[in-house]
């Protein structure tokens, strides 16, 4: 693709095409090759997202948002409906591992995007964005 044909998205489109694992450049191939897999390239437009690097990028806000959240709920439950521990192993242990997993992937294309959108790699492909 070239420069005057690639998109123009705001922060937020870019957020939202990154939230939703989608290419940001076209917005319609995927980021991801599996789970937490980045893909070599978009297979529609064939941006190469070797460059884009999120490491632990999207583990910190996961915890620290999720931490918090689920340790609140866990606290106001305990103070209010006192149940056993074996229920609060049962509930908050599970919720945790599967908000984390439903979490991290969606973390993780919006870092992508967003290195993608402020041309924070170094590509062979035009980056997009303004």
């Amino acid at each position: 693709m070239s420069d005057s044909i690639e998109p123009t998205r705001s922060v937020g489109q870019t957020i939202g095409l990154g939230f939703a694992g989608k290419c940001p450049r076209c917005g319609e191939g995927a980021i991801f090759a599996s789970y937490l897999k980045v893909a070599d390239r978009c297979t529609v437009c064939g941006l190469g997202f070797s460059g884009h690097d999120s490491g632990d990028g999207a583990v910190v806000p996961a915890l620290l948002v999720l931490g918090a959240v689920i340790v609140g709920v866990a606290l106001y439950v305990e103070f209010n409906f006192e149940p056993p521990v074996w229920v609060h192993m049962a509930i908050w242990g599970p919720l945790t591992v599967l908000s984390t997993m439903g979490m991290l992937p969606r973390l993780k294309g919006i870092g992508i995007a967003l290195q993608h959108r402020f041309r924070s790699t170094e590509e062979e492909t035009p980056l997009g964005g303004t």
